[in-house]
């Protein structure tokens, strides 16, 4: 198997890198390997860190969609690369492979709040994103998120949001139209909204769409664009705060599906609703990396060194897992001594990789940002980028944003993201 590009429209322009598609970077080829909701066996989390001591520079590049990026990468190794990640399970979908951008509450089943397991939604969304036979249309930017109600995921502006309620429902947000769902058919809602948006994306000439804000459309055309094609919608309320406001809870009698209300019967096996799915919704937090805990990576980059003992922990764990976040941390699961929120500054800084490894930075940030450290933010995330294009930039949240100058010098400046990039 070679680099590839694999796209149901080509035209469209999307350049994103992935595993197929390799990007070539001033120190070498990069591959970026979607991991969806972060959520990595131990075995796959060893291959990945022996690809990247085979293939590349050694070191794991963790991005902001919980994905992994291998740098260094040598000219000609991209059979060798696919190959590989497809014996892993890494791979399951050529075709969908760039599509599989997927971002869910790290914590969630892991410390109690929140009001579902965002797992079964995890799966059952994968299994039905690399079932379609549309969904390859979609860009390299498209994001999913699955939030357990706690609004961590939720303030990252994705393009299709599922929510966990009060009860174990979900609720499915895409652009301003919001829909109730039962727990066990969001995962499959959520991917046919998203087969509906390439439809629709490729009605619109003279432009390319690669986000559902960019159809231009309103809340109540987004709804009517949906309500047809995704089966069991219902309606629900509308809420200005993207990362979930206080849900009430829903009258009795208007939980579940259609047949459930007329006939009083219990949901089926796949719509049982998770145990501990309960309390109220939280608002989404103004600064999710000064919520979530987990192992603080510098710049998120993870040695060979410090990837083994993350994995070895691991291993010697029931769940045989690790959990990356968006912020670039690493959760393991039943270990309690992940770092907990701020402990250090690595969990408020972040850089891109700079120069000499991009063409377009103006210096190394990395270095700079390290001889800095002590100076970064006591609460906001602080982001070093080496030009304006700011790549890999906080989203979701305020932070301090430090980006070089040509002449050398930095501008320094809050700024506040709504959306990754």
């Amino acid at each position: 198997m070679s680099p590839t590009h694999i796209s149901a429209d080509p035209a469209r322009g999307d350049a994103c890198p992935g595993a197929l598609r390799l990007h070539a970077a001033d120190d070498g080829f990069l591959a970026r390997v979607r991991i969806p909701g972060g959520v990595l066996t131990v075995t796959q989390a060893r291959a990945l860190g022996a690809l990247a001591g085979r293939l590349g520079d050694g070191v794991l590049h963790l991005t902001s969609r919980g994905n992994v990026q291998l740098r260094g990468l040598r000219d000609g190794c991209g059979g060798e690369l696919a190959d590989s990640l497809s014996a892993a399970g890494l791979l399951p979908s050529p075709a969908h492979e760039r599509v599989r951008n997927v971002v869910a509450s790290p914590m969630s089943g892991l410390d109690g709040a929140g009001h579902v397991d965002v797992r079964g939604w995890l799966r059952g969304l994968d299994a039905a994103l690399c079932a379609s036979s549309v969904t390859p249309g979609l860009s390299g930017r498209f994001l999913f998120a699955l939030d357990d109600g706690r609004g961590d995921v939720a303030s990252l502006g994705p393009d299709v949001l599922v929510r966990g309620l009060p009860g174990g429902d979900g609720l499915l947000s895409v652009g301003g139209a919001e829909f109730w769902l039962p727990y066990g058919d969001a995962a499959r809602a959520a991917v046919r909204a998203a087969e509906v948006f390439v439809e629709a994306a490729r009605r619109v000439s003279g432009r390319r769409v690669w986000r559902v804000s960019e159809l231009g459309l309103s809340a109540t055309e987004l709804q009517t664009l949906l309500e047809g094609p995704v089966t069991g919608l219902r309606p629900g309320p509308r809420s200005s705060n993207a990362g979930g406001a206080e849900w009430a809870e829903r009258p009795v009698g208007a939980r579940g599906t259609a047949r459930e209300a007329a006939t009083g019967d219990q949901p089926t096996h796949d719509e049982q609703r998770p145990e501990g799915a309960r309390g109220t919704a939280r608002p989404a937090p103004a600064n999710p990396h000064s919520t979530t805990t987990g192992i603080a990576l510098p710049f998120g980059t993870a040695t060979p060194d410090q990837w083994a003992a993350i994995t070895d922990q691991a291993a010697q764990l029931p769940a045989q897992e690790i959990r990356l976040t968006p912020w670039r941390r690493v959760v393991i699961p039943g270990v309690t001594e992940n770092d907990p929120p701020d402990t250090t500054p690595w969990t408020r800084v972040g850089a891109c990789i700079g120069s000499p490894g991009c063409a377009k930075s103006h210096t190394d940030v990395r270095a700079d940002a390290r001889a800095r450290l002590a100076e970064a933010h006591p609460t906001l995330p602080t982001y070093w980028s080496g030009c304006e294009r700011r790549c890999g930039h906080p989203a979701g949240t305020t932070y301090v944003d430090i980006t070089a100058r040509p002449d050398g010098g930095y501008d320094t400046t809050t700024r506040t993201t709504t959306r990754p990039r």
